[in-house]
């Protein structure tokens, strides 16, 4: 093939090729982020070859930080290099390295290239290299690729590399059209709708109830089921707590400062006498007595709350005082039961109150709150206490003191658990988020230290062994066992349940007759039912006009009846178009990337692919 410059090459090749020349291009601008490589392993340069042409070990280290960086984006944290490459991040770049290297050299065997003024002209557009008045700027220019390690004349090499290789691929994707019978079949498929009936099978629909179980039956579930009784892996944990509960009573109170948490507080001890109100503001003293006129005549609060275009929440002023309401809190508080008053003077205008409840005014006397304020204080001074005391224990801890020997010279309680990771209801010092942080972490050998509890209180852990998962032994399993037995046998018995009304349906019944049915007129594949699995809808789609199913899944039991099947001609034309050609557009993309995938694929073949493993080797060990 004859080279083609800027002046001759054909038009309609540079368009075809023109979105992935410029998506090659922000390539390379991205990859002029900044991140420095200089020598991999001495003179080799190249992680390997396709044929004549070099893989640049430069290119491979910045397109994996760039994938490295993008996978830290994704999880949201940074990802060290060792975790990508498990992920075989690697791989994928230089799996794309080495497609870009065969068309590189395809694009040099036949001849392909573009001329000087292409190049210059790709480069003046590159925002990277524009100045502050938004043109090339040569300074830039020069220190962006002295940045980067980079010769002018081997970025301008870059770029006619890039174009060729974007004339290339060009002439691969283009003129790809979508199969009119292909492109049929996948929108009628597509644009089906479907009709049905549903009615949901529950215990109340059951003829017989679920009888109890017997000794044997339970025994026998048991036994046949035992993998579902399992106590899961756990560390044997022997722990030294000292929390503010067990020293509480300890701590002294000053009837001074209980009188004074009294007073301070004293808010919440006297409540005066509130109501429940909602405010319905009008603009004006004649529209709020027009309001009113209409509800002396039977029109409801709500209807004008709705006419005003509000919602109840909008006008709800909850609890309040007679203080809080201002000049209406006389005429509200003279109600003794719900009532509508008003309109009434607000600082927002003219208004009706509802009053929907009484609540009636609380008083706690100083006696009557004395026991718990006490009870407060003392445990605030016992967490005072604790925090003061984690030194004196790390110190016992340091000095060679056992837990058990915490237990006498420190007073703490001293007790072995087997905790269990993620446990689903943690339970005693478990519950405490401090304490399952510290278990999760602890491992054998680890020294015991006071930790202090954000909550108030202070422990030392140490790990005994780990207890592998286990059988739970019958006894103690029993009520799990009764209670897996009867979800068990309740399944079973909902699903006999519908296949009996499925049978009566089949046999001439109306699905209605048997019970409840939810109607759905019209749905898609994409669509969903509330309240049931996301299998439903394909299963629906899996049936013949007027068929009935039973619907079995994890906590779902039905019987389906398809009413009817509304295929893709009878939407709108408009919408049916527009499914026709999003799926046309979607075939041919789909095609030109196979074409492309093979294209690339057969040149790497045929030109023969070898990497240098050292060389990637060094470039790994240098990011590190």
């Amino acid at each position: 093939m004859a080279k083609e410059t800027d002046d001759d090459a054909p038009r309609k090749k540079r368009k075809t090729g023109s979105v992935l020349v410029w998506v090659l291009l922000a390539m390379v601008i991205t990859g002029l982020g900044g991140y420095q490589m200089t020598d991999f392993g001495g003179s080799r340069s190249a992680i390997g070859t396709v044929g004549e042409q070099d893989i640049d070990a430069g290119d491979y280290a910045r397109a994996l930080r760039q994938e490295v960086d993008a996978l830290g984006a994704q999880f949201g944290t940074q990802v060290p290099l060792d975790t990508a490459l498990a992920l075989g991040v690697d791989q994928k770049v230089i799996q794309s390295l080495v497609n870009q290297a065969a068309l590189d050299n395809e694009a040099a065997r036949i001849g392909i290239s573009v001329g000087d003024q292409t190049v210059a002209q790709q480069i003046t557009e590159m925002r990277a290299f524009q100045g502050t008045a938004g043109q090339f700027d040569r300074t830039t220019y020069s220190a962006e690729l002295k940045q980067n390690n980079l010769t002018e004349a081997a970025f301008e090499t870059r770029i006619r590399a890039d174009l060729a290789r974007g004339l290339l691929q060009g002439a691969v994707v283009g003129g790809y059209a979508a199969p009119q019978a292909l492109t049929d079949t996948l929108a009628n498929w597509a644009g089906e709708r479907r009709g049905f009936s549903l009615l949901r099978v529950t215990e109340a629909d059951l003829t017989t109830p679920v009888a109890d179980p017997t000794e044997a039956e339970l025994q026998a579930f048991y036994d046949a089921n035992t993998d579902r009784f399992i106590k899961p892996e756990a560390k044997r944990i022997t722990y030294a707590a000292l929390l503010p509960e067990a020293i509480r009573a300890e701590q002294p109170v000053d009837e001074a400062e209980l009188k004074k948490a009294y007073d301070d507080r004293i808010d919440e001890f006297m409540v005066p006498e509130k109501r429940l109100v909602e405010r319905l503001v009008y603009p004006d003293q004649a529209a709020a007595d027009a309001a009113k006129a209409r509800l002396d005549a039977g029109d409801s609060f709500d209807t004008l709350v709705t006419d005003r275009g509000l919602r109840l929440e909008d006008v709800d002023l909850g609890d309040v005082s007679k203080a809080e309401l201002g000049a209406a809190g006389d005429a509200v508080f003279a109600l003794t039961e719900p009532g509508v008053v008003g309109p009434l003077p607000t600082d927002l205008g003219p208004a009706l109150f509802r009053m929907n409840a009484v609540l009636a005014a609380q008083e706690t006397t100083f006696d009557q709150a004395k026991g718990d304020l006490a009870a407060q204080m003392q445990v605030e001074a016992a967490k005072r206490a604790i925090a003061d005391r984690v030194e004196e224990i790390d110190d016992q801890l340091a000095g060679g003191a056992t837990l058990e020997d915490l237990a006498k010279e420190a007073g703490m309680e001293v007790a072995t658990i087997d905790y269990v990771t993620n446990a689903a209801a943690p339970e005693g010092i478990a519950a405490y988020p401090g304490f399952r942080a510290a278990a999760d972490k602890v491992a054998d050998g680890d020294f015991p230290e006071a930790i202090l509890l954000d909550e108030g209180g202070v422990f030392a852990l140490r790990l005994d062994e780990i207890v592998p998962a286990a059988p739970i032994p019958f006894a103690e399993a029993k009520p799990q066992v009764e209670a897996a037995w009867r979800a068990d046998a309740l399944a079973k018995a909902l699903t006999a349940r519908a296949t009996e009304i499925a049978a009566a349906v089949k046999g001439g019944a109306s699905l209605a007759s048997q019970g409840i049915v939810d109607v759905t007129r019209e749905i898609g594949r994409d669509g969903s039912v509330a309240d049931a699995p996301s299998s439903l809808v394909a299963d629906v789609f899996k049936l013949d006009a007027g068929a009935v199913q039973v619907i079995d899944a994890a906590g779902f039991v039905a019987v389906v009846q398809l009413d009817r099947v509304i295929p893709l001609s009878d939407l709108p034309q408009d919408d049916a178009a527009a499914l026709r050609d999003a799926i046309s557009v979607q075939v041919e993309q789909a095609l030109s990337q196979d074409a492309t995938a093979l294209f690339t694929q057969g040149l790497a073949a045929e030109a023969g692919v070898r990497l240098d493993q050292q060389v990637i080797a060094a470039v790994n060990a240098q990011m590190q």
